[in-house]
């Protein structure tokens, strides 16, 4: 082939037209090959950052002799351009969600028990992030216009009520969830927030929970999770909360978080006799982690970054120590976090931990909380991890609470109106507020109320009572801000909000609303209806305390996922009984009551009528007949053959009653149908 200077352009374009179609083809091939592979090392380099799980646990005992276990699992995706990619290690089925539903953050928790905030702490984090109310409670804040919130949210409900075999569906309907404004969270947006109090926890949505793990229930400190022990415990939680982050492009995928937790309280069976101590009222007892879950760990899931447990001895629990270790023992030191910490007097580990944290930056507390690392990587199956805690002394101590303590309860009695009553009682820690500024009378606390109440229980909130410390005061001196937003019937329930301004110094105060009992439609009540209806728990948070917990060391805490979600501030809150409101319920076997009295009168009616009518058709066929018997006798006869032979005729045959019988026989359905006619037309115009 030739080319000519100043003309190869030409001479090239022309001999690819004479190309076969075939090597066509193949250049296109190659070009096609080469854009994907620019695309592809253009999405390697956006997603540097690789998937990641990590898994760890938490035991700390807790003073009524019980024993908190929290599990925490992270699965991280980073952002992605490549659009319905392949994950490794991320859950596929939460990635689509977040995708088809704009998510841009949830929880969702299943919850069999209460919390008890007196006994358990209510002023850390796990208190604040992991104690919730009994049964499922479910929010998120989507990203996308106001108009289609709504939409979102009831396919986000459908869609996980079939990921975890729940009835969380049935908070598709917007007489169940609410659009909170402020007081649930501070930057709400488009947020929608639904209750089930009476949803039922069970394996069953647990199971779904574990396979969202990369390694499940098989390898890992998953593998504790023996059910019996869980769900025989006095309280039990499971959570999941994802955030999506990341680039909110479209072109790009933004990473999602998740964030799955569960939370355990148990009772421990002592695994050692022969304690050196008799007090038994006081006494702890001694335990491992194979007397708690019945199993011991055999390594980590070869799958997770870190796998980690933990054991904490909290505040007050520390501090008790060390003023028992004061008063039995002279020693020079009495820090707890010290490297004889097997030594220590007072309990004794049965492994040694592999490092040992001192929380700092405690503003509430003069003693601190001290934690043990133990590492699950370097044990397997045949030297597996088995930690256990022997206490040699009884040791009584108490868990730090929030500022106050919130109960909910229903005054008036019957079955038309009633009251809600919130009754908050000062703790320890509004004590110490109280002595720090008994010079300051202007010390205020703020209290955040938010309360949803379903539309058949009608509440007049124009009603509203505070009392503190006993006196009615008027409701603009003690409210700073409030929100209302009424119940319509069959649409939409109740929602209040509020923030009150307490003084630091009170000793109890209360908050009353009446409320009025609807009424129902039949096909509206539950099958349980005689069990009552239950309110959802209100939510009591404080905004201007927030629990976090940081400890010291050369900030090998930071890496962990657990840890790092501690140190942030949270909003310290607490959750109130659920209400169960007895409603008028109908008589729900009135309508077989109806359908059988009905069939009854009918009956006796339908069948009185024909066995009347049956009766004297019999009667007058019995009289015609001997009428004709007596008519038709032997002279008859032989006069009726002697005439016939006379006229030269044959003898006609006597007439038979069938004649008669047939016109019996149509006047007695002419009446029956009559009969029912009438009462059909009685029954249509008159029932």
């Amino acid at each position: 082939m030739t080319f000519l200077h100043g003309k190869s352009t030409v001479v090239v374009t022309q001999s690819m037209a004479l190309l076969p179609v075939r090597l066509k083809l193949i250049v296109i091939l190659l070009l096609v090959c080469q854009l994907l592979c620019s695309t592809i090392a253009f999405g390697s380099v956006l997603d540097k950052d690789e998937e990641e799980f990590s898994e760890e646990l938490l035991l700390k005992p807790l003073p009524d002799r019980k024993v908190l276990a929290h599990f925490h699992f992270e699965s991280r995706a980073p952002p992605s351009i490549s659009f319905g990619r392949h994950h490794h290690l991320f859950p596929k089925a939460i990635s689509q969600l977040v995708k088809k539903f704009r998510v841009k953050e949830m929880e969702l928790s299943f919850t069999q028990g209460r919390w008890r905030y007196e006994q358990w702490g209510g002023f850390d984090p796990i208190s604040s992030n992991n104690a919730k109310p009994p049964g499922v409670e479910l929010w998120a804040v989507f990203d996308v216009p106001q108009s289609q919130v709504d939409a979102s949210w009831k396919n986000l409900t459908h869609a996980l009520s079939g990921l975890f075999c729940a009835s969380i569906n049935f908070l598709e309907s917007s007489t169940t969830y609410s659009a909170p404004e402020w007081a649930f969270r501070p930057d709400s947006g488009n947020l929608r927030y639904g209750t089930l109090p009476r949803e039922a926890v069970c394996t069953e949505n647990l199971t779904p929970w574990l396979k969202l793990l990369p390694c499940r229930d098989k390898a890992g400190l998953s593998a504790l999770m023996d059910r019996p022990s869980i769900y025989r415990g006095f309280y039990h939680s499971q959570r999941l909360h994802l955030t999506a982050t990341g680039s909110s492009s479209q072109e790009v995928d933004s990473g999602t978080v998740l964030e799955q937790t569960l939370t355990v309280v148990l009772q421990p069976i002592s695994w050692r006799t022969g304690k050196s101590y008799v007090d038994k009222a006081n006494s702890q007892p001694s335990w491992s982690i194979s007397s708690i879950f019945g199993r011991k760990v055999n390594g980590k899931c070869v799958l997770a970054k870190s796998s980690n447990v933990y054991l904490q001895f909290e505040k007050g629990l520390v501090g008790e120590l060390k003023n028992l270790h004061k008063e039995n023992a002279d020693s020079e030191t009495n820090k707890l976090a010290s490297k004889d910490f097997l030594s220590y007097p007072s309990f004794e580990l049965s492994v040694n931990p592999d490092k040992v944290f001192e929380e700092v930056d405690n503003l509430h507390s003069k003693s601190t909380s001290v934690l043990y690392e133990f590492s699950v990587e370097k044990y397997n199956d045949s030297h597996p991890l088995d930690l256990g805690l022997t206490w040699k002394i009884p040791v009584v101590w108490s868990c730090q609470q929030a500022p106050l303590h919130a109960s909910r309860f229903l005054m008036g009695s019957g079955n038309e109106r009633g009251a809600i009553a919130i009754y908050l009682k000062p703790t320890e820690l509004s004590e110490g507020l109280k002595k720090s500024n008994i010079v300051d009378k202007s010390c205020e606390l703020r209290v955040n109320v938010f309360q949803v109440v379903p539309w058949y229980i009608k509440v007049y909130y124009h009603t509203l009572q505070v009392f503190v410390n006993q006196q009615s005061r008027a409701v603009a001196d003690v409210m700073e801000k409030i929100h209302v937003s009424p119940s319509k019937d069959k649409i939409s329930p109740g929602v209040m909000e509020m923030i009150l301004k307490l003084p630091c110094g009170l000793e109890s105060a209360a908050l009353n609303l009446e409320f009025d009992k609807g009424f129902l439609h039949i096909d509206e009540y539950p099958p349980d209806a005689n069990q009552g209806f239950d309110i959802p728990a209100a939510i009591i948070s404080y905004p201007d305390f927030h629990a976090s917990m940081r400890f010291s060391e050369d900030g090998s805490l930071d890496k962990s996922p657990m840890f790092s979600k501690f140190q942030e501030k949270s909003l310290v809150l607490s959750y109130t009984e659920i209400l169960l409101v007895p409603l008028t319920t109908p008589d729900f076997s009135m309508p077989y009551n109806v359908i059988t009295i009905t069939c009854t009168v009918f009956a006796l009616y339908f069948g009185s009528l024909l066995n009347v009518l049956r009766k004297r058709v019999d009667e007058e066929e019995r009289f015609l007949k001997s009428n004709a018997g007596r008519k038709t006798g032997r002279l008859s006869t032989l006069v009726s053959k002697l005439s016939a032979k006379l006229r030269g005729k044959p003898r006609e045959p006597q007439p038979s009653t069938t004649a008669s019988s047939s016109s019996v026989s149509f006047k007695l359905i002419f009446k029956v149908l009559l009969v029912a006619g009438i009462a059909i037309c009685w029954q249509y115009y008159f029932g």
